[in-house]
């Protein structure tokens, strides 16, 4: 195969993005497999059905990926999946013996594991950046099951929202595989409506259990403290109206810039920034209430339930103005229909309550934590 592209450094160290233009991760792969790695398979092995795409993780999944991330686990590449485990082999060999050094400048080789995102793209690395796999078995191993025999509320639970951002996001440049791909990407785009009840009130119930803390710790001189509880209500809020506007909430490093770009986020980015800036308790109260009274109302607004007033009021006799968030945990279980899921404790998804990568990103771990809190 010819070299994809003109630039480049002959030393085989990385490019630099001033030598090489950026290009959005999503589109240099796209490119990549319908420029090189297709052509290739369609030579080589003609007639193999596969699919291929990208969503494995990285910031290129969700469109937010920089000149910054061509430092480390980025370049070309792409996932492909067969149906027959015997076929990973022989296109894993012609990918191995066939793929270019480069790519539109880029080097496709990688230093790290057997075709793993494991670390820098070189061109004297010693594995390409496309992965075979049997999707079947690939979904087990990025899920712990298989989207594809039907999904239970168990399964919903036990899978973090950044792993389901990640398989929704993305992209598909080819399924050859009768949709099965597509067909997986639209079983895992949205929560079922009493599954979405039931994380929504899981939500509001992490409020409820902190929306008066902030006040007390600064009564008592404690504005640290008293920061730090609103920045937990500031996450829950801001991972909240994601989960109302169907959108599914990333991990940390970008929960606030995609929560940026709902339509309605404004005045609630503005009330954050309040709550959480140098001011003292009255003004970080004034922007949680704002924040607070807002999210309530997007939840009234979404329909799943009975309307709450969304105004906030003091905390019993303390001089803590929240909004009682347990009337909407309250309201939301009781619209469920379920009523195996209407009597579970409201602890929610395994991201509500787990917040350890090490678990999280392992469906052997998490789904085990999963299945101890709420045994189905």
């Amino acid at each position: 195969m010819a070299d994809g592209g003109k630039c480049g450094d002959a030393t085989g160290r990385r490019p630099q993005t001033g030598r090489v233009t950026f290009v959005p991760g999503l589109t240099l792969a796209r490119r990549f497999h319908d420029e090189m790695v297709g052509p290739l398979l369609a030579a080589r092995l003609p007639g193999l059905r596969y699919a291929a795409g990208l969503l494995d993780g990285g910031s290129e999944l969700l469109g937010l990926d920089t000149a910054r991330s061509t430092d480390h686990d980025w370049g070309p590449r792409a996932q492909l999946f067969v149906a027959d485990p015997a076929e990973v082999a022989p296109v894993r060999a012609v990918l191995a013996a066939g793929l270019p050094a480069r790519f539109l400048g880029w080097p496709t080789r990688f230093l790290g594991g057997p075709e793993a995102r494991l670390g820098v793209a070189r061109a004297d690395g010693d594995r390409h950046g496309v992965s075979v796999d049997e999707l079947g078995g690939w979904l087990h191993g990025r899920l712990g099951f298989d989207p594809r025999a039907g999904l239970g509320v168990t399964d919903w639970l036990s899978v973090p929202t950044q792993r389901l951002a990640e398989l929704t996001g993305g992209a598909v440049f080819h399924d050859g595989l009768d949709g099965a791909l597509t067909a997986v990407r639209e079983h895992l785009r949205w929560y079922p409506d009493d599954v979405w009840r039931y994380v929504l009130a899981a939500g509001w119930q992490r409020v409820g259990h902190a929306e008066h803390l902030a006040g007390r710790c600064a009564e008592v001189g404690d504005e640290l403290g008293s920061q730090v509880v609103a920045a937990g209500l500031a996450r829950d809020l801001m991972r909240l109206g994601l989960l109302l506007h169907r959108r599914w909430p990333p991990y940390a490093k970008w929960l606030g810039t995609v929560f940026a770009t709902l339509p309605v986020a404004a005045p609630v980015v503005a009330a954050l920034r309040t709550a959480l800036g140098p001011g003292d308790w009255p003004a970080r109260e004034a922007g949680l209430v704002r924040a607070l009274e807002a999210v309530a109302t997007w939840t009234n607004d979404a329909g799943l339930a009975a309307r709450v007033d969304p105004g906030v009021r003091p905390f019993h006799d303390r001089p803590f103005r929240v909004l009682r968030a347990d009337r909407f945990v309250t309201v939301l279980r009781a619209a469920i229909t379920d009523p195996g899921l209407r009597e579970r404790p409201p602890v929610g998804a395994v991201d509500q309550y787990l917040d350890n990568v090490d678990v999280l990103t392992h469906p052997d771990r998490v789904r085990p934590v999963a299945a101890a809190v709420l045994p189905g």
